[in-house]
């Protein structure tokens, strides 16, 4: 798995320090077990909140705020940027609280039973418009878990089928709210998002960039790949790709990553979920690398995201060496572990403490 290397290709990079627009940190001491390797590399997420159970309220998001900053290794400096889980019952006036506080900045759609934790998730978007009308006018993202949950849809077409059935009606009703398209899988969704208007934007994963779903077999299953939205086939990668090395500002960077210890992953009935936060930006790296379009990288990963939130830029700096490492087997998960994506292979870069 190492880079490609050429004689033009540069031996390290330094670049803005970025953020990361789509996380999971679960919470307690399996959330202080990986909240460090998160911090080292982005100077603020988009928290996801989908915990057990999920944080609906702001009080809430406030709380785990609280427990996130609590837990940050000393020395590290790191921002969450709190999300409230919608439901059907939620009301117009949480969404108020949330803009005034100051620290939720979006809300998240799960629909029920999409993917972990999504159980209290909306069953029918239209139960929700009062609460999308109040986003709307107030400038509150709307971050969307894009795919439909029919049973009668294909696992691999779910992605294309929510834009059909869910985002062009939600677009047409409701125009100018701001919407990101979260771990989006598919070239249909990369097309859909470049021709949307400016109130529509994208978060795209390192293994999404980097694997098709036959990544998911070789040699036998490999639970450490599944995850949901599913990977894909090689035609929809390289769509993403060249969707996150264009010039457009509409695609950002969100690692998806989510932590699940190693006995709940290889087992019968697996949970859904990669995790990247170990090694995101040098998976980053290694696929823009691959595309011979690493000065692309600053802006996809520190500079479209907080433009759509209107946030300020970082103003601290990453760097990169072009430098193979092995990934670890396993990683230190409260009383268990965690297995990080591509386990035991090698990798082409590496991010300086």
């Amino acid at each position: 798995m190492s880079s490609p290397s050429t004689s033009s290709s540069p031996t390290s990079i330094t670049f803005t320090r970025p953020d990361d627009w789509h996380l999971h940190l679960r919470d307690g001491a399996q959330m202080a077990s990986v909240l460090g390797a998160t911090a080292r590399q982005f100077a603020r997420a988009i928290v996801m909140p989908n915990l057990k159970p999920p944080v609906t309220t702001t009080a809430q998001a406030e709380q785990y705020r609280q427990r996130i900053l609590t837990a940050l290794p000393e020395g590290m400096q790191f921002e969450p940027l709190m999300t409230i889980y919608l439901t059907d019952a939620t009301l117009p006036d949480e969404i108020r609280r949330a803009k005034d506080c100051g620290f939720v900045h979006a809300v998240k759609l799960y629909p029920a039973g999409a993917t972990t934790n999504s159980a209290a998730g909306v069953t029918d978007l239209k139960k929700c418009y009062a609460v999308l009308e109040i986003m709307q006018e107030l400038g509150m993202p709307f971050l969307v878990h894009g795919e439909v949950t029919d049973p009668e849809v294909d696992i691999f077409d779910r992605e294309a089928a929510f834009i059909d059935r869910i985002m062009l009606p939600l677009r047409k009703d409701m125009p100018e709210l701001n919407i990101v398209f979260e771990h989006i899988t598919t070239r249909q969704a990369a097309q859909y998002v470049a021709d949307a208007d400016s109130h529509t934007a994208a978060t795209i994963t390192a293994h999404h960039l980097l694997y098709n779903r036959n990544e998911i077999f070789k040699g036998g299953i490999r639970p450490h790949f599944y995850c949901l939205p599913v990977l894909k086939r090689e035609e929809h990668r390289q769509a993403l790709l060249q969707a996150a090395v264009s010039d457009s500002g509409k695609f950002f960077l969100g690692t998806d990553s989510a932590p699940h210890a190693k006995g709940l992953k290889e087992h019968a009935c697996g949970c859904a979920g990669c995790y990247t936060a170990s090694h995101a930006l040098e998976l980053y790296a290694q696929a823009f690398d691959e595309k011979g379009a690493l000065g692309k990288l600053e802006a996809f990963a520190s500079f479209n995201g907080p433009d759509f939130y209107n946030l300020p830029r970082n103003t601290g700096s990453v760097t990169l060496r072009r430098e193979e490492w092995t990934i670890p087997d396993e990683l230190p998960f409260d009383q268990s572990t965690v297995v990080p994506l591509n386990a035991g292979d090698t990798i082409g870069w590496r991010m300086q403490s």
